[in-house]
């Protein structure tokens, strides 16, 4: 059964290694990680099943626009809803650090995670250029707007 739980120390390097595997060059490191459990204004749920870390969904809460940062599932977990249940249950439960608006980058092949973001009610409002640096590519903004 697939558990959520809020970020902790202990759950650093491990999210680390796993984004690592995931987004290559691009991942947090563990200090990344551990400097968000310090701030008041993010908010980031880890899956687990059982004692097993298989995914994270975190966000920024700037003035009531969310800045999603984080979102990826273990290889072997995808396409069970798990990203979708971290997605909502974070922007609910975020609700209480005032976020309101949400917005994330996702990159331009990424054809799956655009098609559960825009399933969310997520709607696409520009382009990032080059954002991404490994591989080069551009990026989508994606919005949703509760004001």
């Amino acid at each position: 059964m697939i558990v959520y739980d809020r970020l902790k120390s202990e759950y650093c390097l491990t999210l680390s290694l796993l984004e690592k595997e995931i987004f290559g060059e691009d991942a947090w490191s563990e200090d990344d990680f551990r400097e968000t459990i310090c701030c008041d204004y993010a908010y980031y749920l880890v899956a687990k099943d059982g004692d097993e870390i298989i995914g994270c969904a975190g966000l920024r809460n700037m003035c009531g626009d969310a800045d999603i940062t984080n979102v990826f599932v273990r290889d072997g977990y995808r396409r069970r809803g798990i990203a979708e249940e971290m997605l909502k249950k974070l922007m609910e439960e975020s609700r209480g650090i005032g976020a309101r608006n949400f917005t994330l980058e996702v990159r331009s092949s990424n054809y799956a995670a655009i098609r559960l973001y825009e399933k969310l009610g997520f709607v696409s409002e520009g382009v990032r250029p080059g954002f991404y640096d490994h591989p080069k590519e551009d990026a989508l903004i994606y919005w949703i707007r509760n004001d």
